[in-house]
């Protein structure tokens, strides 16, 4: 639309790198593509309608852990006109109830952790702690990094003389996987903190 400012419409379709039908759309229709899509509804009656709060009902709120294949089978047994094809219907319909009315469930977040796929990684200040290690009888400075892998429970850690800095972080990752046998693309380009570029 910008370029539509102070060029002609096939101009500005090239400039904007769409085609001119696509550029031509919200001159015939004015709406955003989200307006323009109507919610679908139903494209034949329901058939559980009569039944459904009358009767589907009050078994789930009797007996929350029916499954709705037993509801099914009920149903058709006290109304042998229903069609066996409206079984899927009623799953969804019950599976509905049940998000809105049904008990709460537990929700679990599950950690799957893949191998080579997640990396843990911590700088780590030893100076609370009554271990000090002192050169010529002066502390040192200096911070641990830590990376872990956290499928296979590998872990490395790596001696950082100063704060904490991307240069360190660098470094130390690249030690790490040094050490796990690989490197990463960018740190076989690049030295890091006086690394050579390649180690083999």
């Amino acid at each position: 639309m910008n370029y539509r400012q102070t060029d002609p419409l096939p101009v500005a379709a090239a400039k904007a790198g769409i085609s001119r039908a696509t550029a031509y759309r919200p001159l015939e229709d004015g709406r955003l593509p989200s307006q323009k899509v109507e919610p679908r509804g139903r494209r034949r009656p329901d058939p559980l309608a009569e039944i459904f709060d009358a009767e589907i009902v009050p078994l789930l709120q009797a007996a929350p852990g029916l499954r709705a294949v037993a509801i099914f089978e009920e149903m058709l047994r006290r109304h042998p006109h229903l069609s066996p094809g409206i079984r899927r219907t009623m799953e969804r319909h019950i599976r509905t109830w049940r998000a809105h009315h049904g008990e709460d469930q537990e929700v679990i977040f599950r950690q799957t952790h893949e191998p080579g796929r997640i990396g843990l990684l911590n700088f780590t200040d030893k100076g609370d702690l009554d271990v000090a290690v002192t050169i010529a009888g002066q502390p040192l400075k200096h911070l641990l990094y830590h990376f872990r892998l956290a499928w296979s429970g590998f872990e490395h850690a790596h001696v950082i003389l100063g704060g904490e800095s991307y240069v360190a972080l660098a470094e130390g990752l690249q030690n790490a996987l040094w050490a796990l046998g690989g490197a990463t693309p960018a740190s076989q380009r690049q030295p890091v903190g006086g690394i050579p570029q390649s180690r083999r």
